[in-house]
């Protein structure tokens, strides 16, 4: 009875040990996946940030590429400065046309620009109600801070008459 006894006690230690044994090894084995994981979201989080970084980049550039140049003339007909937060200077310019929907007012063709100069701005301030030729730039997308509008004067001529 007595060695039966011991022999179970043994098989009993020997069972106890194979199971904490195993308990380590799966512990280790948890451990290594619980790394690999976190490693793995740390390096997809920085890869993500680097791309949105680079996507911003690519839409800033891409918005303020110049479409196209050219010029406008006309009588400068209202040059303000507008906006809550973000000021910019917006203006219009009657081009002349008819306006079929406007009986009364004529000729009113309208074209809306932006300026973000502020030197060019105080000239046009000064020239208001006069014919000029307005040089501007065309970009794909104006942000919220450089106006209203996609096209931005850079320079400005008096219209001969």
């Amino acid at each position: 009875m007595d060695s039966l006894k011991e022999e179970f006690e043994e098989k009993k230690n020997k069972l106890k040990e194979e199971i904490t044994e195993t308990k380590q090894d799966l512990s280790k084995s948890i451990g290594k996946g619980v790394s690999a994981t976190k490693s793995f979201v740390k390096k997809l989080m920085i890869g993500l940030l680097i791309l949105g970084i680079l996507s911003l980049i690519g839409f800033f550039l891409w918005g303020n590429y110049t479409y196209s140049e050219g010029t406008r003339s006309g009588h400068l007909i209202k040059i303000s400065k507008k906006g809550y937060v973000m000021k910019t200077f917006e203006g219009q310019l009657k081009l002349g046309g008819i306006d079929m929907k406007n009986e009364d007012e004529g000729l009113s063709d309208t074209w809306s620009f932006s300026v973000t100069d502020n030197s060019i701005y105080d000239k046009l301030e000064k020239m208001q109600g006069q014919k000029v030729v307005l040089h501007y730039k065309e970009i794909n997308y104006s942000m919220p801070w450089q106006g209203d509008t996609e096209y931005f004067i850079y320079e400005i001529e008096e219209a001969p008459h």
